[in-house]
């Protein structure tokens, strides 16, 4: 819930309105489908084939930074339906299917939004220790799910917890946090945690043992990516 609209450094801050809200997304998500359909017009007479934008867009951007930002992407998507095909929605590699396009390969080079363009933020004194457990943590994931693919029931949910731990322990807040130093003991401590449960699954595994009562509380107090498979770490698939 949003209880104050952004009216500036002051605190005199109005109430926020979704009314006035909503009708500001409209607006907004008219003038970005404006702009794309201009820039589409300008481009495809220099193009064999109808212009296709990619729109990457960081998920952070909505709800958190932008209160009303799944709503404009909503609005957009709902726009771009009602638009009559002058503008539509498709993925890459659908685009290059119909099309019939070969195009060549290319590997982006490394680069991020962090400081510098490149990796310094993530990989510095500050957090390269990190990189080491987590790397042996991967490996061992790997390893569970080849010796126990394609589990069910208790075993099952066992190693999604173990899969789980490993990206939350994967997460870039961790090093992106002990870089800044603004609170190194809690992304420690996260980063630990999220490595001590993993190990907690590996160890009983490797007795072929599941830690049932460990295992319902691990499950409420980390739940996110409730459709995970653990599979997805086995390296022969």
């Amino acid at each position: 819930y949003k209880y104050w609209a952004i009216t500036g450094q002051t605190d005199q801050k109005v109430p926020y309105t979704r009314g006035l809200a909503q009708a500001k997304v409209r607006e907004h998500a008219q003038n970005f489908l404006y702009n794309l359909t201009s820039k589409s017009a300008s481009l495809a007479p220099a193009m064999e084939h109808s212009p296709l934008f990619t729109l990457g867009f960081d998920a952070e951007l909505f709800g958190h930074w932008w209160f009303e930002g799944i709503d404009w992407l909503e609005q957009v998507i709902r726009l771009v339906a009602d638009s009559g095909q002058s503008v539509s929605l498709t993925s890459p590699s659908t685009f290059l299917s119909k099309e019939g396009h070969t195009l060549q390969t290319a590997r982006p080079a490394f680069s991020s939004w962090g400081q510098g363009g490149y990796s310094a933020v993530w990989l510095d004194g500050s957090n390269a220790w990190t990189y080491r457990h987590i790397h042996k943590a991967i490996e061992r994931m790997e390893e569970l799910s080849e010796r126990f693919s394609d589990q069910i029931s208790l075993k099952q949910r066992f190693l999604n917890q173990a899969a789980r731990e490993v990206l939350l322990a994967m997460a870039s807040d961790w090093p992106f946090i002990l870089f800044n130093k603004s609170s190194t003991e809690y992304a420690e401590k996260r980063l630990k945690d999220h490595l001590k449960n993993f190990n907690v699954v590996y160890g009983n595994m490797c007795k072929n043992a599941v830690n049932t009562e460990w295992l319902v509380k691990a499950e409420k107090r980390n739940s996110i990516f409730s459709d995970i498979d653990y599979n997805i770490f086995n390296p022969n698939r």
